[in-house]
């Protein structure tokens, strides 16, 4: 899977321990920053890989960020991304199972790597139910100006 995977200054750090561990399972991993510590303004990596996935250049996304909030908010201001902001692994789950979500969000400062892992491993590994729940999902992309 071809995942796209950003943060800003104060998830660089995670994102730095998730990137190996991702290539190490067999994902292609696009680092779209940022490439340090320096203050920077999470909304740019946010659009960043909420477009990647909305785009087709990435099956998946993970956006990260202190409280995974404010990355959240700005991938969703891409049409086509569905980003759930999730901090265990049910959520993860759910977010795929019922709302076809294609990014999710961490909170660095919020959780460890470890439940980070949790995270990811349950959200790339759960597909989407459909059902009851494509018609719902229909929906939000017809908010976007989306065509069913």
């Amino acid at each position: 899977m071809r995942i796209a995977i950003a943060s800003d200054h104060a998830a660089f750090a995670l994102k730095q321990l998730l990137i190996p561990w991702l290539t190490a399972q067999g994902h292609a991993v696009d680092d779209l920053g940022t490439h340090g510590t320096e203050s920077v303004d999470y909304p740019d990596f946010g659009h960043a890989v909420g477009r990647a996935v909305a785009d087709g250049k990435a099956d998946r996304g993970v956006a990260l960020c202190g409280s995974g909030i404010g990355i959240s908010i700005a991938a969703n201001r891409i049409a086509g991304c569905r980003c759930a902001l999730v901090a265990e692994p049910l959520s993860a789950s759910l977010a795929r199972q019922h709302n076809d979500a294609n990014v999710i969000a961490l909170g660095a400062r919020l959780i460890g790597e470890e439940m980070a892992r949790a995270c990811i491993t349950a959200f790339l590994a759960t597909e989407f139910e459909g059902g009851r729940h494509a018609p719902r999902v229909a929906k939000l992309g017809q908010i976007e100006g989306i065509p069913a």
